[in-house]
């Protein structure tokens, strides 16, 4: 008959003796265990419980070769995040054996022979202590996959459903850290839209929402690798952020997004530049060092998207190479 709260249990016994080992087995089984897997051996005690990953281990101090307290050392090791009750069997009882226990991660003791009554009463104990923990271990998990939502929701522009403002930050910067760790060509694009207060005041602020989000989707399609990531930072301003993307790819992809931007063939009734709506983008292609920062990459593709307008819009300059992209294409 079943005494243990739950019995949907995997315990590990480690003893180098037969005898206990085999009447621990007898006693955990009548108690109502699922499973019971026994080592004799230190070696063995970490191979099993690698294999098997018991729920509680009952662990011999006085083993042959390495100790129980080594092998309960090398169990917290092997746990990771988590948690094994460890309960020692010893015949010493001594303040000095239970405190280096302790030291070594085990959480209570058993003397040696072991009585079904007590083993069950400790069984119990860590049973409740392993119910708390897996309790926890869920609200946690919950908390983080909400907390990944909520953060999902907050770095989401309403609109257009690209990444916002803040989420642009959080990513350039990390983005950033990467590229200078593994000294790689970190691209930023900043682009807006030619004119678009008189799409605006021309055709009024429904029609020009339905081209913010047409433009968004268009900005998503061209970034098709996963880290390339589109952003909407201001009204009619959006930053692509490229990474491993050099100065000469970076150029390539101003002119695909140009080109199908243009294919959309959004009528744009008040641009002096095209009949259809345009961008204007500035670029800036870097391997980041110590002295890069969200703030620098953005000045350098501000200052360049102020060039692209200056030489009459509807393109993309590059601030390193001080080129249009119509301009190195010519070039090749």
């Amino acid at each position: 008959m079943a005494i243990l709260q739950n019995t949907d249990l995997r315990i590990l016994i480690v003893d180098d003796q037969d005898s206990v080992r085999l009447v621990l087995a007898e006693q955990l089984i009548k108690m109502g265990v699922r499973e019971v897997v026994q080592a004799r051996s230190a070696i063995e005690a970490i191979e099993m419980f690698a294999a098997h990953k018991p729920d509680i281990v009952l662990l011999d101090i006085q083993m042959p070769g390495h100790s129980g307290h080594w092998i309960a050392e090398q169990i917290r090791n092997m746990d990771g995040g988590h948690w094994t009750p460890i309960i020692f069997l010893t015949g010493l009882d001594s303040d000095e054996d239970l405190w280096e226990g302790i030291r070594v991660g085990g959480d209570d003791y058993l003397i040696k022979p072991v009585r079904s009554t007590v083993l069950a009463a400790k069984l119990r104990a860590m049973q409740r202590l392993l119910t708390m923990q897996r309790r926890l271990v869920s609200v946690t998990e919950e908390l983080y996959e909400a907390n990944k939502r909520l953060n999902s929701l907050i770095e989401r522009d309403a609109l257009t459903g690209l990444i916002n403002r803040r989420g642009f930050d959080r990513i350039l910067h990390e983005q950033i850290l990467l590229a200078r760790r593994h000294r790689l060509p970190l691209t930023l694009m900043i682009c807006d839209i030619d004119f678009f207060k008189q799409y605006n005041d021309t055709l009024g602020h429904p029609e020009g929402d339905l081209c913010l989000q047409t433009v968004s989707k268009v900005l998503g399609s061209v970034c098709q690798r996963p880290t390339d990531t589109a952003c909407r930072v201001g009204g009619e301003e959006f930053a692509l952020v490229l990474p491993n993307t050099p100065r000469s790819g970076a150029m390539m992809f101003a002119r695909a997004l140009t080109e199908v931007l243009a294919s959309r063939g959004i009528v744009h009734p008040a641009s002096s530049v095209s009949g259809v709506v345009t961008v204007s983008g500035g670029i800036t292609t870097c391997v980041p060092d110590e002295q890069t920062s969200n703030l620098g990459m953005v000045t350098r593709a501000d200052e360049a998207l102020y060039a692209a307008k200056a030489q009459g819009r509807n393109n993309f300059f590059s601030y390193e190479l001080q080129l249009t992209a119509k301009e190195h294409l010519a070039q090749r």
